[in-house]
């Protein structure tokens, strides 16, 4: 009975370190994926997190894709699109937000 008591209490320790692994968003999962020195899982942890509150999904997958390819993201500050422009609004909010609630 005893097994199957610490069983219980290291599964219940164990599932939020597992369950933050499986659902990283698309910013931390880009960040922690990028070759930046200065990125860490908690600095990406944390970039998620505002990136969830001010950002939709669309939003967060076109953000990440900048740090595969920043190209893009000058690509999209240069537009004279509308929509581009809409979007580099939200981008930028977040940036700053995101520079504020995590530090850098």
């Amino acid at each position: 009975m005893m097994k199957y008591i610490l069983f219980a209490v290291s599964l219940a320790v164990a599932m939020p370190v597992m369950s933050s692994f499986a659902h990283a968003g698309p910013i931390e999962s880009a960040c922690n994926r990028s070759d930046r020195k200065q990125s860490n899982r908690q600095l990406c942890g944390c970039i998620e997190q505002v990136a969830d509150q001010t950002l939709s999904g669309g939003d967060q997958r076109r953000a990440a894709s900048f740090f595969k390819d920043p190209e893009k993201a000058h690509k999209v500050w240069m537009s004279k699109s509308k929509s581009d422009d809409a979007f580099w609004d939200r981008y930028k909010a977040f940036s700053a937000q995101a520079r504020v609630y995590c530090g850098g």
